[in-house]
């Protein structure tokens, strides 16, 4: 029979373990569980500047809104305001215009305030590869 075939760099690898020390054993087990971890932190990090990004984007398009919104309540109010003072008194015409900018003005408010809780804090990948680890720590030979 013949042996079965085992790769060059298995062979060496097997050879230095076999000459290491159990301290140094657990000492490069340490090493790889820190180094392990400041990865998972790095990832964490990663995975909230995005989200928060994407909040960034999000409060960027609410003020936007509204800046634009108070440009067109104060030009659109003026203009609709006088075109009704042709048929009514013009403070009922301005009464009337401010109750239709007021529900828009929560429509727009309604809106960005859905779009906001789109956004999640939770690094998903990040606790998704610590389950991973974990369950790696377990049972390190499956």
């Amino acid at each position: 029979m013949s042996t079965p075939y085992v790769p060059h760099d298995m062979d060496d690898r097997a050879d230095e373990v076999s000459g290491t020390s159990v301290g140094e054993l657990i000492g490069n087990i340490s090493n790889d569980l820190s180094t392990l971890f400041r990865q998972e932190v790095a990832l964490a990090k990663a995975e909230v500047k995005a989200e928060a990004s994407k909040a960034g984007k999000a409060a960027g398009m609410l003020g936007a809104a509204g800046f634009a919104g108070y440009l067109t309540v104060v030009l659109l109010s003026f203009a609709l305001v006088f075109a009704l003072g042709n048929v009514m008194d013009l403070g009922w015409a301005a009464l009337i215009v401010a109750v239709l900018w007021a529900i828009i003005g929560a429509v727009l408010y309604a809106n960005g305030r859905k779009k906001l809780k789109d956004v999640d804090p939770v690094p998903h990948r990040t606790v998704d590869t610590i389950k991973e680890d974990a369950e790696w720590l377990k049972n390190p030979t499956s």
